[in-house]
């Protein structure tokens, strides 16, 4: 049995009774960092043996644990925070259990992503998650340009290194279009800045930034769409 638990985002108390249960009942937890997991695992008391399995390491890693699930061992998958494979490892590890035969389970709780939108201003009836953008401004480019004839809210994650360069990418390519910037979710600092991209931006160029950001950006509007088909 494999187990995807999601975890707080920021606030521990956003872990649920249930996921709590599920940590406290497997064999193993498989964590991205065992040093960033074990501060949630110690509050909840949740004593049980860790194996890192991060983007580095999943390929060699994600074999072994589907042997040991098939010998009938539980595991629960753990990312730093958040859901477990939503830009974050676990994709690899949930396509083999399956292949596999072994039953897979998520344990809901926090996303980031989610949250940002449900709070954003934006439409939400339909969304993109497109998770974090490439490193280099060309792909980037070229990644946001996909979308922008989308009528869909789309949901983008980003460093604090390249936050302003994606800013810039994106009134090139979306246009001064409404958007929300959300940083520090859940925590007693949290921030959410709603306005056109780029009033976002000049917010960014004065402000100290740290930490992952989630960008929300609204799609075409049902009459931009229209004028598209005619």
């Amino acid at each position: 049995m494999l187990y995807l638990v999601a975890t707080p985002i920021g606030n521990l108390g956003d872990m649920s009774f249930r996921a709590i249960e599920v940590l406290k009942s497997v064999d193993l937890i498989a964590s991205e960092d065992s040093r960033h997991s074990s501060i949630l695992l110690n509050h909840y008391e949740i004593s049980k043996p860790q194996t890192a399995l991060n983007n580095y390491n999943e390929r060699k890693v994600a074999p072994k644990l589907i042997e040991r699930m098939k010998r009938g061992e539980t595991i629960a998958l753990i990312s730093d925070a958040g859901t477990p494979g939503i830009s974050d490892p676990g994709y690899l590890l949930v396509r083999l259990a399956l292949d596999e035969g072994i039953d897979v389970q998520a344990i809901p709780g926090p996303s980031a992503g989610v949250m940002a939108l449900t709070i954003s201003g934006l439409p939400m009836h339909s969304y993109l998650f497109k998770g974090f953008p490439p490193v280099k401004e060309g792909p980037r480019k070229r990644f946001l340009a996909m979308d922008a004839e989308s009528g869909h809210t789309m949901v983008f994650y980003e460093s604090p290194y390249r936050l302003l360069a994606f800013l810039d990418n994106a009134l090139e390519v979306f246009g001064d279009r409404r958007a929300a910037l959300a940083n520090d979710l859940t925590k007693k600092f949290e921030k959410v800045l709603r306005g056109n991209l780029s009033e976002i931006k000049e917010w960014v160029q004065e402000e100290k930034i740290r930490g992952e950001y989630v960008i929300c950006i609204e799609g075409l509007s049902k009459d931009e769409l229209r004028k598209q088909k005619d």
